[in-house]
């Protein structure tokens, strides 16, 4: 007895996606952005110094990432959404539409991160309650640029709506990584291809070309069953790997320089 054949979700997906393609490949604007390109790049200023602590990181030694993750850029992106007065629902919708979507990075063409210890004051790990909190010292990084912030979308995992919501809200996200690391927005454009000036996963099935300096780094992502009930701030829900939150090696466009007691410097040429 014949066995039946086992039916390829992959398919309709790739037919899918191919169809979405050659539409953007058309001049024609998506969400008022001319095109022909299938991504959509967002470019900032930025205006104050960054910082992103690696997942590995604890509070008292906060190295930081020398560029934001994808999923630190698309929960910006959720969280302007709010300001910008979507309803729950279509944040909620928002998010979900997002998790497909891969996000490309490319970072100014200098970097210099400061390396710092500072003073602080946390809580004792024996609870008094005479001396709610002690002093302490903590290694803290930051990193002040030179150049511009360009955030890559691909918008053949998505339809109409993603773009329309992409491009508006794009002006209120005013800040990355941690808060205070503010941004000024400077505009959209659409590109069919994206050149090693931006940050590339080594996992890609496409190959993958090195750009003149460049280091690897560990960035995380949406996993396929991210949701807003999970990954808010406010929950105590905690989101699992690979189910909410996925971590993926990635070259990023910066190659260290020159380095000292107190600094890293970073440069893409």
């Amino acid at each position: 007895m014949a066995r039946k054949k086992k039916p390829d979700v992959k398919e309709p997906k790739e037919n899918k996606r191919a169809a979405r393609l050659a539409v953007l490949a058309q001049p024609t604007a998506i969400a008022g952005v001319p095109g022909p390109g299938h991504w959509l790049i967002a470019e900032y200023q930025p205006t104050a110094l960054f910082s992103l602590k690696i997942s590995l990181a604890t509070s008292s030694v906060g190295k930081t990432l020398v560029v934001p993750t994808p999923y630190s850029i698309k929960m910006a992106f959720v969280d302007a959404a709010f300001r910008a007065r979507l309803s729950d629902l279509e944040c909620e919708d928002f998010l979900r539409s997002l998790v497909g979507v891969e996000v490309r990075i490319r970072p100014p063409e200098a970097a210099c991160i400061t390396h710092t210890f500072v003073k602080v004051r946390q809580e004792p790990k024996t609870p008094d309650p005479l001396r709610p909190y002690i002093d302490s010292i903590a290694y803290r990084e930051v990193v002040h640029y030179q150049g511009t912030w360009g955030w890559a979308f691909d918008l053949a995992t998505g339809d109409d709506t993603l773009a329309e919501r992409l491009v508006r809200i794009a002006p209120h996200v005013a800040y990355i990584g941690k808060r205070g690391s503010f941004i000024q927005f400077v505009g959209v454009s659409r590109a069919q291809e994206l050149g090693p000036d931006f940050t590339q996963p080594v996992q890609n099935e496409h190959p993958w070309t090195l750009p003149p300096r460049a280091h690897i780094a560990v960035l995380d992502d949406f996993g396929p069953e991210a949701n807003l009930d999970v990954l808010s701030s406010f929950t105590k829900k905690s989101p699992k790997r690979d189910w909410h939150r996925r971590f993926l090696e990635t070259i990023v466009p910066l190659g260290l320089v020159n380095t000292g007691p107190g600094f890293s410097e970073y440069r893409s040429r």
